[in-house]
């Protein structure tokens, strides 16, 4: 036998009480050690870059282990490149080449104009409701017959509408809407609509047409009173708790078709995710309740600093530690980030790239230009064609491209890195000025939230199995 020598880019271990468990970083996977392999990680670790021979297996298993457990275990290593002859040296990945886009969701920016003026919002081409520049019918109806022509494969397509605030322009999502439901009778696909609102111009009329068209709403709210007046004001600069609890309310006693998400945005000075979460989910009524941390707006004052983004982990991590009792004894807490690390361990996912912009998902600006995603819409980056003279695939292919055999020395060698791909291009693009470089502000922080998963996981396998099907694959069928 060859000296062996252990993978220790491909591998992370970690223990759950007993249980020792290892992560295999290429497949995203988790597998639990007997007593022999992790003894056998062990050995291999202890070995470092001189490697294990045949007789240093012999000397630490032989009257041990049954030989054949031994050499049964050390080829399952081996299929797995866990260990091999040159396992330490990383192996050169081939050069993706992005053939296919997967499109299946189109996002719609309806309006520039807000009625509200957060004081942190990202958007670029944001202004008053006054001022907002709508998008035409016929810009929207090229944009859903595109989305169907890409989609050409697909049952079910997604058609998202976003602003600005989107309800403030309701006569053009009732008529996209009867558009692509047309569309899709003739197309044989099923159409979903969603769409993030502030909810202040909520009715129980709006209300019960989406209830009618089955659409997927998302609230933004960042929780009790306090908190939710710092930044989410009106353009006149009054707090919208009132208004928009009130609104909620209403929705979430009349609404029925599907379950209603609270989206919460962290800034400096609002950190306690407890108490949030707490007041949307057990107090509000909200199904779920995810939280999206900011590190890299345009106006760094909105910017979590350092201890307080500690701090918001922290917090995140104390969520989780209810969501696994929960889980445990059968239930869901509705903390939406748990949900999604859980959703991508249980499923084995295994990113080159960080989402779905410009692969997986399209988004529209009012002028009919086709952006990365709807952050970008109003910025400075660059689009990728027209819904009218045609989008630009290659330009689309090239970016991702550069994307997915991006070199960078710390990602090249980060355990989580096919579960972060670099992280979000826009968070990059807002920090610094480049959308293809890596979000090393938090990574540290994101290894550790991505470890406490993994023995998250680990718990609920052992206690709950059947939760991941009772609660997690809903979710992802949603």
């Amino acid at each position: 036998m060859a000296t062996l020598q252990l993978a220790g880019n491909d591998v992370r271990t970690l223990r759950f009480g007993d249980q020792r468990m290892l992560f295999h970083v290429p497949s995203t996977s988790v597998f639990a050690l007997d007593p022999l392999g992790a003894e056998m990680v062990d050995l291999f670790r202890e070995r470092g870059p001189t490697g294990v021979g045949e007789d240093d297996i012999r000397t630490r298993f032989d009257g041990r282990y049954p030989a054949a457990d031994v050499i049964e275990t050390l080829r399952e290593f081996l299929t797995l490149r866990i260990v091999g002859p040159d396992a330490a040296t990383p192996v050169e990945a081939k050069p993706i080449v992005v053939e296919e886009l997967p499109v299946s969701t189109v996002v719609l920016n309806v309006n520039t104009g807000c009625n509200l003026s957060c004081t942190y919002c990202y958007k670029e081409d944001l202004t008053t409701p006054a001022a907002g520049q709508r998008m035409e019918f016929d810009t929207a109806a090229q944009a859903v017959d595109l989305l169907l022509e890409e989609a050409a494969g697909r049952d079910r397509v997604n058609v998202v509408f976003f602003g600005g605030e989107p309800l403030s322009n309701m006569p053009l999502i009732r008529a996209v809407v009867d558009f692509a439901e047309r569309r899709g009778r003739e197309t044989g696909k099923v159409i979903d609509f969603s769409l993030t609102t502030n909810a202040t111009l909520l009715t129980e009329e709006l209300v019960d047409y989406f209830d009618a068209h089955r659409f997927g709403i998302t609230i933004s709210m960042d929780g009790p009173p306090d908190l939710h007046d710092r930044n989410r004001r009106t353009v006149g600069g009054k707090g919208t708790y009132d208004v928009v609890a009130a609104k909620a309310k209403m929705l979430l006693g009349r609404y029925k078709s599907r379950p209603i998400g609270a989206r919460v945005t962290l800034t400096t000075g609002v950190t306690d995710v407890a108490r949030i979460h707490k007041h949307l989910k057990d107090e509000q009524g909200f199904f779920e309740v995810g939280f999206s941390p900011v590190t890299s707006g345009d106006n760094s004052f909105f910017n979590l600093l350092p201890d307080e983004l500690a701090t918001v982990f922290e917090g995140l991590k104390e969520l989780g530690r209810e969501y696994v009792a929960a889980a445990l004894a059968g239930g869901n807490t509705g903390f939406g980030n748990m949900h999604q690390l859980m959703t991508d361990l249980s499923e084995g996912t295994s990113k080159s790239l960080p989402c779905g912009a410009g692969a997986g998902m399209l988004a529209v600006d009012r002028k009919g230009d086709v952006n990365l995603c709807h952050r970008f819409t109003g910025s400075k980056m660059p689009t990728f064609g027209n819904v009218e003279a045609g989008w630009d695939k290659a330009a689309v292919r090239g970016f991702l491209e550069e994307a997915a055999n991006r070199k960078d020395p710390v990602c090249s060698t980060c355990w989580i890195r096919k579960l972060c791909a670099g992280g979000c291009y826009h968070e990059a693009y807002s920090r610094y000025a480049d959308p293809l470089k890596p979000n090393h502000h938090y990574c540290d922080l994101m290894r550790d939230w991505v470890a406490f998963g993994l023995e998250s996981y680990a718990a609920i396998m052992a206690g709950n199995p059947g939760f991941f099907d009772r609660h997690v694959a809903p979710r992802r069928a949603h």
